[in-house]
Protein backbone atom coordinates (compact mmCIF):
# COMPACT_ATOMS: atom_id res chain seq x y z
CA UNK A 1 0.00 0.00 0.00
CA UNK A 2 1.30 3.73 -1.12
CA UNK A 3 1.70 6.31 1.66
CA UNK A 4 -1.19 8.49 -0.26
CA UNK A 5 -3.63 5.11 0.09
CA UNK A 6 -2.63 4.83 3.73
CA UNK A 7 -2.90 8.48 4.72
CA UNK A 8 -6.44 8.72 3.32
CA UNK A 9 -7.13 5.60 5.04
CA UNK A 10 -5.78 6.88 8.38
CA UNK A 11 -7.59 10.07 7.75
CA UNK A 12 -10.81 8.47 7.54
CA UNK A 13 -10.01 6.21 10.49
CA UNK A 14 -8.86 8.90 12.82
CA UNK A 15 -11.85 11.43 11.97
CA UNK A 16 -14.34 8.38 12.72
CA UNK A 17 -12.54 7.88 16.24
CA UNK A 18 -12.50 11.98 17.13
CA UNK A 19 -16.62 11.78 16.34
CA UNK A 20 -16.94 8.67 18.78
CA UNK A 21 -14.75 10.86 20.86
CA UNK A 22 -17.04 13.18 20.69
CA UNK A 23 -20.14 11.08 21.14
CA UNK A 24 -18.50 9.80 24.50
CA UNK A 25 -17.94 12.88 25.78
CA UNK A 26 -21.17 14.01 25.43
CA UNK A 27 -22.28 10.57 27.25
CA UNK A 28 -19.92 10.96 30.20
CA UNK A 29 -21.39 14.76 30.59
CA UNK A 30 -24.92 13.52 30.71
CA UNK A 31 -23.96 11.01 33.27
CA UNK A 32 -22.25 13.21 35.31
CA UNK A 33 -25.23 16.20 35.28
CA UNK A 34 -27.37 12.60 36.09
CA UNK A 35 -25.45 11.96 39.29
CA UNK A 36 -25.15 15.52 40.00
CA UNK A 37 -28.82 16.66 40.25
CA UNK A 38 -29.66 13.78 43.00
CA UNK A 39 -32.54 12.68 41.26
CA UNK A 40 -31.22 9.21 40.04
CA UNK A 41 -30.94 6.68 42.18
CA UNK A 42 -27.53 5.14 41.01
CA UNK A 43 -27.57 1.35 42.69
CA UNK A 44 -31.99 0.46 42.74
CA UNK A 45 -32.91 1.76 39.27
CA UNK A 46 -35.71 -1.51 38.41
CA UNK A 47 -36.38 -0.15 35.34
CA UNK A 48 -32.51 -0.39 33.79
CA UNK A 49 -28.60 -0.48 34.23
CA UNK A 50 -27.03 1.71 37.14
CA UNK A 51 -25.42 5.26 36.32
CA UNK A 52 -22.14 3.37 37.53
CA UNK A 53 -22.36 0.46 35.15
CA UNK A 54 -23.11 2.96 32.83
CA UNK A 55 -20.23 5.57 33.38
CA UNK A 56 -18.02 2.26 33.32
CA UNK A 57 -19.17 1.07 29.96
CA UNK A 58 -18.29 5.13 28.78
CA UNK A 59 -15.39 4.91 29.88
CA UNK A 60 -14.30 1.57 28.90
CA UNK A 61 -15.29 2.93 25.49
CA UNK A 62 -13.11 6.54 25.62
CA UNK A 63 -10.10 4.20 27.14
CA UNK A 64 -10.41 1.98 23.63
CA UNK A 65 -11.09 5.57 20.86
CA UNK A 66 -8.12 6.96 22.98
CA UNK A 67 -5.76 3.73 22.22
CA UNK A 68 -6.88 3.66 18.49
CA UNK A 69 -6.27 7.45 17.88
CA UNK A 70 -2.88 6.37 19.28
CA UNK A 71 -2.18 3.56 17.01
CA UNK A 72 -3.61 6.06 14.19
CA UNK A 73 -0.80 8.60 15.02
CA UNK A 74 1.72 5.87 15.75
CA UNK A 75 1.31 4.85 12.04
CA UNK A 76 1.20 8.74 10.64
CA UNK A 77 4.28 8.69 11.92
CA UNK A 78 5.55 5.18 10.06
CA UNK A 79 4.15 6.46 6.99
CA UNK A 80 6.40 9.59 7.59
CA UNK A 81 9.33 7.51 8.14
CA UNK A 82 8.82 5.48 5.23
CA UNK A 83 8.34 2.01 7.80
CA UNK A 84 4.84 1.82 7.21
CA UNK A 85 3.71 -1.46 6.04
CA UNK A 86 6.83 -3.02 7.33
CA UNK A 87 6.40 -5.59 10.14
CA UNK A 88 8.39 -4.55 13.23
CA UNK A 89 9.31 -7.88 14.11
CA UNK A 90 10.12 -9.62 10.92
CA UNK A 91 10.95 -6.71 8.65
CA UNK A 92 8.78 -8.34 5.81
CA UNK A 93 6.18 -6.31 4.12
CA UNK A 94 2.52 -6.54 6.01
CA UNK A 95 0.26 -7.77 3.34
CA UNK A 96 -1.98 -5.13 1.73
CA UNK A 97 -4.97 -6.71 2.44
CA UNK A 98 -4.14 -6.74 6.33
CA UNK A 99 -2.96 -2.61 5.88
CA UNK A 100 -6.63 -2.23 4.74
CA UNK A 101 -8.55 -3.89 7.31
CA UNK A 102 -6.25 -2.60 9.99
CA UNK A 103 -4.12 0.26 8.25
CA UNK A 104 -2.47 0.34 11.71
CA UNK A 105 -1.00 -3.07 12.10
CA UNK A 106 2.85 -2.96 13.10
CA UNK A 107 3.05 -6.80 12.25
CA UNK A 108 2.52 -8.98 9.91
CA UNK A 109 -0.09 -11.93 10.18
CA UNK A 110 2.59 -14.56 10.38
CA UNK A 111 3.99 -12.47 13.52
CA UNK A 112 1.02 -11.17 15.10
CA UNK A 113 -0.41 -15.01 15.58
Amino acid sequence: MDAMTAGRMLDHLEREVEHRLARLHDDEESLRHDRADGTADDEHDPEGSTLSGEWAQVDALRRGAEAERAEIRAARERVASGTFGVCEVCGRPIADARLEVRPFARRCIACAA
